[in-house]
């Protein structure tokens, strides 16, 4: 049973209809601080759908998410960041025109200042400590040898490693990742799992939407299982893998993601 004294994040009777669809049907979550939390599900499920609530993205018919004892429904996703919720997102949002190290610095001002800042770009160097920051958490996801090229240049598995460092320079106390890895090859998830996993070791809470069980089973402490739009099962990685509701969701199908 969970401290509630621990809880950083709670998702309370959430519900979305899409065009008479329920996508999320009464989703009841509670993650403790410091926590990596894998939500998993069959095509479909609504994990996406859920993550989107949780940063203002999507407004729940009903329901409340809170964060840090503050609810997150109805602001925006600009004002959730600012409170500390950082996401990494299926698709990585990054500005391919500008370079590595230009993309991380902006992301740096956003946090520090509110808002993002692109002009004049030359007033970036100028800021040595957001400079030197960003460059520690591009060495951090071994894409610093990269730093001065454009970010439209990079692999996938690196765009993604951009817009993980992105999210770290802005100190985030929950990181919510989307298929961290998906279209990656299996060095680079492998690459990707080593670095969460130092992120892990830090202490920052984090909840992983992923296909990809060897990663879930690489980093989870617990795991969420929804299927067509509600959590069936939860617990810890071993406690999941042999849950037969988990096993039967798997091998049906889901509606609405």
């Amino acid at each position: 049973m969970s401290d509630s004294a621990s809880i950083i994040f709670n998702i309370d009777n959430v519900n979305k209809t899409f065009g008479g669809l329920q996508a999320l049907s009464n989703v009841n979550l509670a993650v403790e601080e410091g926590q990596t939390r894998a939500i998993i599900g069959p095509n479909g499920a609504g994990k996406s759908t859920l993550l989107n609530v949780c940063v203002g993205r999507i407004a729940p018919d009903t329901g409340v998410v809170r964060f840090r004892g503050q609810s997150l429904t109805g602001r925006t996703p600009h004002d959730i960041n600012q409170l500390g919720v950082a996401r990494v997102f299926q698709t990585p949002e990054i500005f391919p025109d500008l370079s590595l190290l230009q993309n991380v610095m902006i992301s740096a001002f956003s946090k520090r200042d509110g808002a993002f800042r692109f002009s004049p770009l030359k007033a970036l160097k100028a800021e040595r400590q957001l400079y030197e920051e960003s460059m520690h958490y591009l060495e951090d996801l071994d894409i610093a040898e990269h730093a001065e090229q454009l970010a439209a240049n990079l692999s996938r598995g690196d765009k993604r490693r951009l817009e993980l460092a992105m999210c770290l320079v802005q100190h985030p106390r929950l990181l919510l990742l989307d298929e961290p890895t998906a279209g990656m090859s299996r060095h680079d998830t492998n690459r990707t799992i080593e670095i969460l996993k130092k992120i892990k070791e830090r202490g920052m809470t984090k909840i992983i939407i992923e296909h990809d069980m060897h990663v879930v089973f690489s980093l989870a402490d617990r795991i969420s299982v929804l299927a067509q739009g509600a959590i069936i099962a939860e617990g810890l990685p071993e406690e999941v893998r042999n849950n037969e509701k988990v096993q039967e969701a798997y091998l049906g199908g889901g509606q609405h993601d």
